[in-house]
């Protein structure tokens, strides 16, 4: 693996910073847009798939610490499936991650305007994509520093939700029971939308060149992130579902505020619609770096135009690919309603994890090294096809597409290469 050439990327994020940017990332995409769908699937059963999710997210994260020790460059799974399995299959993860993420930044922006003004959601979310923009122009540790307040507001908001709920006379156990409504196949379903939700700590290793000590930091950072993460969808899940119920929850386009409204306190429903969109908004942020980080690493190799790989001489960011996944992100949040990507962004980023285990099986040999490789591989295959099958077709659609690229490009190179002999 060659450094690039020119100015690189600054290694200024700590310990600390590393999880929060994978806790913004986390808890904004996933509590308050994951849950409602789940419930859908699997009634109460998504309990059970919140379990499911959480077994192949954490087998995930387990590949990608061992894999970011190795190899702490930007670009994440892209990085590693180049240089353990071949360019074809660092390609198709790299492109897995940027389509589905791109259509995940906008459906947060759109989350943002949704909860901001719902009158003018597409304005307010275009609003979202240049602010976010603006901020991760001007540094990574600016944009760690936000999230970290983003994250503490979220948190604080949540841990409201959960006492409301729980110390209300409406709270039934009952609604707990875990009868799976949709039978096997819901509580897959659910997993797999669920997983949406633990996707974020991935931004941890696409920063793999702006993190101080990344052998140590990244396997670290990415664990406790995961962990926490685990720990407050569990509790809201718990919460939630003790006052609304699996049906009423899974009908509910607001599910934390109106949880908060039937546990009889309605006055803090807008707090929670406040949370929300902050919650969004630091998504948003997280998710924007990531995409920029594996553009530049796509750019760098060619896969994408080779402008977008330039870094920032002041400020050392990738700043010609944040500004294009900025503009990319704000015209489909102008022109688009992709709040219900959440099936094809999982199916994109499920894809992405198959690939780093695939990749995380090559580390060493015996039984125990490869036993979590081969867990998450198998549970990211089975969860992205247990997707509602639209998200199915139209993801497995624009992966086709993408290698359909990529083989357009190489024959055409060794055109190129040929005439030129």
């Amino acid at each position: 693996m060659t450094n690039p050439p020119g100015p690189g990327l600054r290694r200024t994020l700590g310990a600390n910073d590393a999880v929060v940017v994978g806790l913004g990332a986390m808890l904004g995409a996933g509590i308050f847009a994951a849950l409602a769908p789940a419930a859908r699937a699997a009634g109460s059963g998504l309990l059970l798939g919140l379990a499911a999710a959480a077994v192949v997210a954490y087998c995930n994260a387990d590949s990608s610490a061992r894999l970011a020790a190795l190899y702490p460059a930007s670009g994440g799974t892209y990085v590693y499936g180049r240089e353990r399995l071949g360019e074809f299959w660092g390609y198709l993860a790299g492109w897995a991650f940027v389509v589905g993420k791109t259509a995940s930044c906008a459906a947060m922006a759109l989350t943002v305007g949704a909860y901001v003004w719902p009158g003018q959601a597409h304005a307010v979310a275009v609003g979202a994509v240049v602010l976010v923009t603006a901020v991760d122009y001007g540094g990574v540790q600016k944009s760690a520093w936000v999230t970290r307040v983003i994250v503490g507001v979220v948190l604080a908001v949540l841990a409201s939700v959960v006492v409301v709920c729980l110390t209300s006379g409406e709270a039934g156990y009952g609604r707990l029971d875990t009868g799976v409504e949709g039978g096997a196949g819901g509580v897959l379903q659910a997993a797999g939308l669920l997983f949406f939700a633990f996707a974020g700590y991935a931004r941890i290793a696409t920063l793999g060149e702006e993190v101080r000590d990344p052998a140590r930091t990244i396997p670290r950072a990415v664990r406790v992130a995961l962990g926490v993460a685990l720990a407050v969808y569990a509790v809201v899940a718990v919460a939630v579902l003790s006052v609304l119920g699996a049906r009423e929850l899974g009908e509910s386009s607001a599910p934390l505020a109106d949880a908060v409204r039937a546990a009889g306190v309605p006055g803090i429903a807008p707090v929670v619609r406040a949370g929300a969109a902050v919650a969004a908004l630091g998504s948003l942020l997280a998710l924007l770096l990531g995409v920029s980080r594996t553009t530049l690493a796509m750019a760098r190799d060619r896969h994408l135009p080779g402008a977008l790989a330039a870094v920032h001489p002041r400020f050392r960011v990738p700043h010609r690919a944040e500004l294009a996944v900025g503009g990319v992100v704000a015209v489909l949040a102008a022109t688009v309603d992709v709040r219900g990507a959440i099936g094809f962004s999982s199916f994109g980023v499920l894809t992405y994890y198959a690939v780093a285990n695939a990749s995380a099986w090559t580390l060493g040999p015996g039984v125990v090294a490869r036993a979590v490789p081969v867990v998450g591989l198998t549970g990211c295959l089975v969860l992205a096809f247990s997707l509602p099958a639209v998200s199915v077709v139209v993801g497995a659609a624009v992966l086709g597409g993408g290698v359909a690229a990529y083989g357009v490009r190489k024959v055409w190179g060794r055109r190129k290469a040929r005439d030129g002999q």
